[in-house]
């Protein structure tokens, strides 16, 4: 049998005995599944193209295996596959490098991103300080190399999470959108914050964090089963997850507002309880936030910072 064409559009082949590593662009077919996921996979390094291709064949869900060593010939391979169009890209998932010459991966999610129905985006690299990033762009998986199976399993349970997210609404047809609307996956309502911890990239729920306090340039995420260190400036998350329901009431502290039982005057000013129960932790209230911190509690949007607050019903939560 004649060779697939080396330029990213070979049409998959079903094999008994699985081949060498495929030359970059030629599509690959796992020997467990016909009509699996369609993969394609960016890296400038051609070991570690090879490599990740190489994987991605071995698990049984992955029926082809698509190969770029740029982001200028993975925008050709996504625009030329079959059933591409304007809005969507033919492929069922990409992982990405992050530094290649030209166009990087971050910069090559951003363009992905901006299509009507992108893929999945899961990153591959050496660097760990590009999470951040990544994440805020929208991405499945952070991958550190060198690469292990278990965790490339992973990323691919979290992308047929991903491309499940979207339901219709229940009706006699498909929902089809206004003329001119694309329809759209809605991302997942609860963010991920990436923790490195030991060379592992851990997934961190924004719905598990109680209370973030600031470490100066990073920020200290506190759950109920420990705490982390990110590369986030206290700053930053509080602009961010204002509209999830975090306040801050200190210049050192941001609280999930939903877990405040307790405001009470101590002996150096005011103090909330995180919690329920002993050994729930309490977490000083400067002066300038007491005030607005009051007034949210109490249901009513926060006012100018400094004011006093006027007089009011029962104040919910505090005594």
């Amino acid at each position: 049998m004649d060779p697939a064409p080396r330029n990213g559009t070979a049409r998959p082949r079903q094999v008994r005995v699985r081949p060498p590593a495929a030359p970059r662009g030629e599509a690959r077919v796992s020997t467990q599944l016909s009509d699996g996921l369609t993969v394609l996979a960016v890296d400038d390094e051609e070991p570690a193209l090879q490599e990740l291709a190489h994987l991605l064949g071995e698990d049984h869900r992955v029926g082809t295996v698509l190969t770029a060593p740029d982001a200028t010939e993975a925008l050709r391979i996504l625009g030329s596959r079959p059933g591409a169009t304007p809005g969507s890209s033919g492929v069922d998932v990409v992982f990405l490098d992050i530094r290649m010459p030209g166009l990087d991966g971050l910069e090559l999610a951003r363009v992905l991103s901006a299509m009507a129905s992108p893929p999945p985006v899961v990153f591959v690299t050496a660097h760990d300080d590009r999470a951040v990033d990544a994440y805020e762009i929208g991405a499945v998986d952070y991958l550190l190399k060198p690469l292990r199976s278990e965790r490339l399993s992973g990323s691919l349970d979290r992308t047929i999470a991903s491309r499940s997210t979207f339901r219709p609404p229940p009706g006699p047809g498909p929902a089809v959108p206004p003329p001119g609307q694309p329809l759209r996956l809605e991302p997942p309502e609860d963010e991920v914050i990436p923790v490195e911890l030991a060379g592992t990239t851990k997934l961190v729920p924004r719905s598990s964090v109680r209370f973030v306090e600031a470490q100066g340039d990073y920020a200290r995420l506190h759950t109920t089963e420990g705490s982390h260190l990110v590369r986030i400036p206290l700053s930053v998350l509080e602009e961010r997850w204002r509209e999830a329901g975090f306040v801050r009431i200190h210049r050192a502290y941001l609280v999930a507002l939903p877990l405040i039982t307790e405001l009470r005057l101590s002996g150096s000013g005011y103090v909330v309880r995180v919690g329920q129960g002993q050994g729930s932790p309490e977490l000083p209230v400067s002066r300038r936030h007491t005030a607005a911190l009051k007034r949210i509690l109490r249901g009513r949007p926060p006012r100018g910072e400094g004011r006093e607050d006027g007089p009011t019903g029962p104040l919910a939560r505090i005594r």
